[in-house]
C-alpha cells in the first residue's frame, strides 16, 4: 500500500476514534450511513404506538444504482399519498449514533446524497425532537427547505443545523439539539412546524437517500485534521527510522 493511501486510511480511522461515541450519547462525527450492509441502519417510518404503514411505504434498501454506480446500495423512501399511514414522506432514526447532544459534539451540518425518483418536487427538512415518548417537549426543524426537483438524479445536499438554522416548533431549539432522541427527514413546503392545523402534506413520492453523514463545525475539523496530520507524520518518521 502506498504511503499516501495508508496515511489517508489512518486519518479516517483516527477521526472515528477521536470523535464522540455512542457511549456518551452524542452523535458520532465522521459516521456515514451508506446502506452497504443491506439494512436500513435504523431509518424507519414505523415507530412504537403508530399504525404500521403498508409494505409498499416501508424504507427499502436497493442494492444497485446509488450515487456510486451499479454496485452502490441506497435507501428508497416511498410515500403513497391519500390518507393514513404511508401517505407522507417522512423517515426517522432513534439509533444512538444519531441522538444526543449535537452542540457538544460540534455538529453543525448533516449531508446526504438524494435522488428524486418521483414526479413531485420535494421540499426536504430535518427535525430534532426531545423526547420521543409522548408529546415532545422540544422540537427544532429546518427553517429553510432544500428543494429537490423531479428527475434530479443524484445530488448532494447539506442541511445546516446550527441554532440559527432551525426554528423551534415546540420549546427551545438549543434544548432540542442538546437532548435529541429522534432525528427526522421529511417533505414539507410549509415553513410552519407540522401540527394538526398544518400537517406534513400527503404526497406520492419516491426519494433515494445515501451517504448520510454528520459534519463538524469548521473550527473543530481544522483542529482535528491538524492534529491527525501531525500524528501521520510522526508515524511515517518512525516507519522510516
Amino acid at each position: 500500500m502506498d504511503m499516501m493511501r495508508w496515511s489517508a486510511l489512518v486519518l479516517l480511522a483516527a477521526i472515528g476514534v477521536l470523535s464522540p461515541s455512542a457511549a456518551f450519547a452524542d452523535p458520532i462525527v465522521g459516521q456515514v450511513d451508506d446502506f452497504e450492509d443491506g439494512t436500513t441502519q435504523g431509518w424507519t417510518v414505523n415507530f412504537a404506538g403508530m399504525a404500521p404503514p403498508p409494505a409498499d411505504a416501508l424504507p427499502t434498501v436497493v442494492s444497485t444504482g446509488g450515487p456510486g454506480g451499479a454496485a452502490d446500495s441506497f435507501l428508497m423512501l416511498t410515500s403513497l399519498g391519500g390518507n393514513g399511514p404511508g401517505s407522507r414522506l417522512s423517515v426517522g432514526n432513534l439509533d444512538p449514533r444519531w441522538t444526543g447532544d449535537y452542540l457538544a459534539a460540534g455538529v453543525r451540518a448533516i449531508t446526504m446524497d438524494v435522488n428524486n425518483f418521483g414526479s413531485t418536487e420535494l421540499a426536504l427538512r430535518l427535525a430534532f425532537e426531545d423526547p420521543t415518548a409522548g408529546p415532545p417537549s422540544n422540537v427544532a426543524f429546518s427553517t429553510d427547505a432544500l428543494i429537490v426537483p423531479t428527475g434530479s438524479g443524484w445530488m448532494t445536499v447539506t442541511f445546516l443545523i446550527g441554532p440559527g438554522d432551525l426554528t423551534a416548533g415546540l420549546g427551545d431549539v438549543d434544548a432540542a439539539l442538546t437532548g435529541a432522541t429522534l432525528i427526522r427527514l421529511y417533505h414539507s413546503p410549509d415553513p410552519n412546524f407540522p401540527n394538526p392545523v398544518s400537517p406534513i402534506p400527503a404526497v406520492v413520492a419516491q426519494l433515494g437517500i445515501d451517504n448520510i453523514a454528520v459534519v463538524p463545525e469548521p473550527a473543530s475539523l481544522v483542529l482535528t485534521v491538524t492534529g491527525l496530520i501531525g500524528l501521520c507524520s510522526s508515524i511515517r518518521r518512525r516507519r522510516s527510522s
